[in-house]
């Protein structure tokens, strides 16, 4: 398979309850992969990230782009506390 294209996901990596981790591209449905350490996760991930883009590009499928974006909220202890009071 030969294309031209870049493709660029948002990954995510979270600790796993056994002390491994979880990788994840929420972009693509169904990739996602583990491994012992962040940096085995990560390479697992690109890994799973081609085996997932070069089958759908094979296939003659849309390769989904990522539109999302990442933000975070703090919620402080006085907002939890005017929430139960």
């Amino acid at each position: 398979m030969k294309t031209n294209t870049n493709y660029t996901f948002r990954i995510i990596i979270e600790p796993d309850e056994g002390g491994a981790f979880h990788g994840y591209v929420p972009a693509l449905s169904g990739c996602h992969t583990f491994g012992p350490t962040i940096e085995e996760t990560r390479k697992n991930l690109k890994d799973a990230i081609s085996i997932y883009v070069s089958s759908l590009v094979a296939d003659g499928e849309c390769v989904p782009q990522d539109k999302s974006f990442e933000s975070f909220e703090t919620v402080t202890k006085k907002e939890l506390e005017a929430v139960y009071a």
